[in-house]
């Protein structure tokens, strides 16, 4: 892309778009592209989305009562969970010998923020 349409694009998110201006300065800090690339690579699973729904519906769930809905297994459980709470998406709580797991309403709340400045009605740029 040469760079005079690079300066109208520029130029144009910044006198139309400038929401999308700063949530592209906001997602660009590294630490908040790390944290939506982990959500993102965490939603991209068959699996972790079926989990994140029988927790979207039970409210919270402890890990052993996730086997016969995932029909997966307690290690391959346990791997998926940690992916989506690493990814700050689920929250867990150790109760005797299993994990309760429940959504984490602060990281699904940041995410839907993110992509919520991200989106809008398309640029319309001049060449």
């Amino acid at each position: 892309m040469d760079s005079h349409v690079t300066r109208r694009i520029i130029t144009t998110l910044r006198d139309e778009r400038p929401h999308l201006t700063e949530a592209a300065a906001s997602i660009l800090a590294a630490s908040n592209a790390q944290r939506l690339v982990a959500a993102g690579a965490a939603l991209a699973d068959p699996v972790r989305v079926q989990l994140l729904a029988v927790l979207a519906a039970a409210g919270e769930v402890c890990s052993c009562d996730l086997e016969a809905p995932l029909e997966r297994s307690q290690p391959t459980i346990s791997h998926h969970t940690r992916i989506l709470c690493d990814a700050g998406l689920i929250v867990g709580e150790k109760r005797g010998r299993w994990m309760w797991w429940r959504l984490n309403e602060p990281g699904w709340r940041e995410l839907q923020q993110t992509l919520a400045r991200l989106s809008g009605p398309p640029l319309h740029i001049e060449r």
